[in-house]
């Protein structure tokens, strides 16, 4: 069973399914199944919620859908929870 889903081939965030534990090994794949991918969550994942593909730094972009959809205001591990408390639109 994916916990999460990857949108876009150029995408660095997936998508959880399903609620994502603490701890849990996650295993995703693009939308179109040409890439699988496995991941230890460090925090939790909401359903809905993004869960962090790579490692991002202050000022790096966020990739969703393929689509740039803010900036990292925090820096994120791989498998933390992407939001609100680390990404910021690029608006203002």
């Amino acid at each position: 069973m994916k916990q999460f889903l990857v949108h876009d081939s150029r995408d660095n965030v997936g998508v959880a399914v399903v609620d994502i534990k603490p701890g849990q090994t996650a295993a995703g794949e693009t939308l179109d199944g040409g890439k699988s991918y496995e991941i230890k969550a460090i925090q939790g994942i909401p359903l809905g919620h993004k869960i962090a593909l790579q490692a991002f730094k202050i000022g790096d972009t966020v990739i969703k859908y393929g689509e740039d959809i803010g900036r990292i205001v925090a820096s994120v591990q791989p498998g933390e929870h992407v939001h609100v408390h680390n990404l910021k639109t690029k608006r203002w």
